[in-house]
């Protein structure tokens, strides 16, 4: 590992270091709020060194005016954005990386400004320096370019969760949730590693580039190793659906959800399910080619019933953490819809709209979960949680300011325009129906957007039975509002960002764009490295502009070619598959949704 790598992983020590230090500092002071502050200050200093990496991320991130209009923008338009990859190496620093890097710090210092308020017995340092690792730990998993760096980056978050969640609470419910998390996630990294020990048995390399060039026929596999190597992708997919909570792997999620806090629940919403698409993102989708008929059908049938058991279940909860537990089982079938449009349609306009619709969603899902259990948290006090629905009887009333927070989420979640939810749902049915409608795939893309249209209208059903009981029942007590202002912080900003985002998504799909262009380009693992702009905007790019083979000031020699041997045939090279040519996704100018949902109140 050179220094210009370490200097890319300077976030990560950030973050890394911070949270030793809270962990020691806690074993000789007795204060409890200052570790909260110091996590902040931590997040801050790691978005500086971020940013001090890349300068120009206003631009990709489509930060400045005019550029809500880029939502449309082409693969090769979103090629000009600062990008950077190390073909081979263990660490990457291309434009997903980047966008995945950036939505973890802003989840983190919702995390943490939601967990604020200490916990009622000793445990807020470890609990608030776990919240950290969490947080390098996806920033790492968005840079791996290893499967070895990946598997460890996964396990970051995976151990300091058991540790959050054993911390949570101290009943008995709780240390259930938490043991039951631990033996399962166990189970689904035994699997995760099985089958990267397949897939690098099948290409001889860890290094998420060799791995694809082996795959994709620029070297020869032995005779009877592509089966290792789908034997590898259906153990790889399994043990990320547990990451993610998609159906079969869901079950401990009701459980877990209902036997934690708040503020954990939150987490476990957002930064494993994250973790779990970045994963199989640089996996399936760059990294194996020639897997895509294998993968997408899988994914496909996956989404559907995951989207389709996780809004039925929902619609019978009385529990507020088990709801929305299901709830994000469902939502993980809709990101699942969009990822295997992406695998289906690779390196076409098609796949370009399910890669794009898979990071915005996952935006717009983070802000809008984390601000309803933000909600929840400020609502309640130490000695007494709000645990079931009902207890939100006729919060319009006692409380109008956090019932109208809760009510933007839960708007949100059902896709109500014009909130970010809409948007996100738009983009991933959206692009379903744009498949290639010439052979069976747009066929069956085009059932799945019919289905998942129709579970949004089931999923309406319990989103606005919150709302209703809020606005239309008799309040039982008042809540005593007694979680903190830190929770109140997380839960206001988490509704302004939805808001905001569903009136003006430009920005955030720009960036979407960004994000999806490392998945998508034909020929390259990841992004090219940066081929517009001048020198000197960032000495961490500038040298590994100088290193990168793909740069066109250093053009990278041909491959010898060997002279066929007298008497023998010459070995005739096997072309790798064409990619679809498609015609241009169609521009959807305008869409009325009308949605009719009838509630019966208990």
């Amino acid at each position: 590992m050179t220094a210009a790598d370490l200097r890319l992983l300077v976030p990560e020590i950030v973050l890394i270091a911070a949270a030793v230090t809270i962990y020691l500092g806690g074993a000789f002071s007795t204060a409890r709020r200052a570790w909260s502050w110091i996590a902040g200050g931590a997040l801050l200093l790691a978005a500086a060194a971020l940013w001090m990496q890349n300068p120009s991320t206003p631009e990709i991130l489509g930060a400045t005016a005019g550029l809500s209009s880029s939502a449309g923008n082409t693969a090769g338009q979103a090629s000009s954005g600062t990008l950077h990859f190390q073909d081979g190496g263990s660490l990457g620093c291309d434009a997903l990386a980047r966008y995945v890097q950036w939505l973890a710090l802003a989840a983190g210092a919702l995390l943490v400004s939601l967990a604020s308020r200490p916990l009622r017995f000793d445990g807020t340092p470890e609990y608030v320096g776990s919240l950290l690792l969490t947080v390098a730990g996806l920033m790492l998993v968005a840079a791996a370019e290893d499967i070895v760096l990946l598997f460890v980056a996964l396990e970051l978050i995976s151990i300091p969760t058991y540790v959050l969640l054993y911390l949570g609470r101290g009943d008995a419910e709780s240390q259930e949730s938490a043991a039951k998390y631990f033996f399962l996630g166990v189970l689904a990294s035994a699997i995760l590693l099985y089958g990267f020990s397949f897939l690098y048995g099948a290409t001889g390399s860890t290094a998420l580039s060799e791995v694809r060039a082996a795959l994709d026929g620029t070297e020869t596999l032995p005779p009877g190793f592509a089966v290792f190597a789908r034997l590898a992708m259906a153990l790889v997919f399994a043990g990320l659906c547990f990451k993610v909570a998609a159906v079969p792997f869901h079950f401990y999620a009701p459980d877990v959800y209902q036997g934690t806090t708040h503020a954990n629940a939150a987490l476990l919403s957002v930064v494993p399910k994250a973790a779990g698409f970045v994963a199989m993102a640089r996996i399936l989708v760059a990294a194996m080619p020639g897997m895509e008929p294998y993968c997408w059908a899988v994914v496909l049938a996956v989404a559907v019933l995951t989207m389709t058991f996780g809004n039925v279940m929902a619609l019978w909860q009385d529990d507020f953490r088990r709801l929305l537990a299901y709830s994000s089982i469902a939502q993980t079938g809709y990101m699942l819809l969009a990822l295997a449009v992406g695998l289906a349609a690779r390196d076409a306009p098609g796949a370009w709209n399910g890669i794009v619709a898979l990071w915005f969603y996952l935006a717009t899902y983070a802000a809008a979960t984390i601000g309803a259990f933000a909600t929840m948290e400020y609502l309640g006090r130490p000695e007494r949680r709000l645990d079931s629905v009902d207890d939100l009887a006729g919060l319009g009333r006692t409380r109008p300011a956090a019932a109208a927070v809760m009510a933007v989420c839960m708007f949100s979640l059902t896709g109500v325009p014009p909130l970010a939810g809409f948007w996100g749902k738009l983009l991933v049915f959206g692009g379903a129906l744009n498949v290639d409608t010439s052979g069976t795939a747009g066929w069956w893309f085009t059932a799945a957007a019919i289905v998942g249209v129709l579970n949004a209208a089931v999923a309406a059903a319990y989103y606005l039975r919150i709302v209703a009981v809020m606005y239309f029942r008799i309040p039982l007590a008042t809540p005593s509002a007694r979680g903190g202002r830190g929770a109140w912080t997380s839960a206001v900003v988490c509704a302004l960002l939805v808001v905001g985002i569903g009136i003006y998504p430009g920005p955030l799909m720009r960036a979407g764009n960004f994000g999806a262009e490392p998945l998508t380009r034909a020929g390259h693992f990841s992004a090219q490295c940066v081929r517009s702009g001048g020198t000197g905007v960032s000495p961490v790019l500038d040298e590994a502009r100088a290193r990168c083979p793909c740069h066109p000031t250093k053009k990278k020699p041909p491959p010898p070619q060997p002279a066929p041997q007298l008497g023998m045939a010459a070995t005739k090279k096997v072309p790798a598959p064409n990619a679809y040519h498609l015609r241009r996704a169609l521009v959807l100018s305008r869409i009325r949704v009308t949605t009719s949902c009838h509630i019966i109140l208990k």
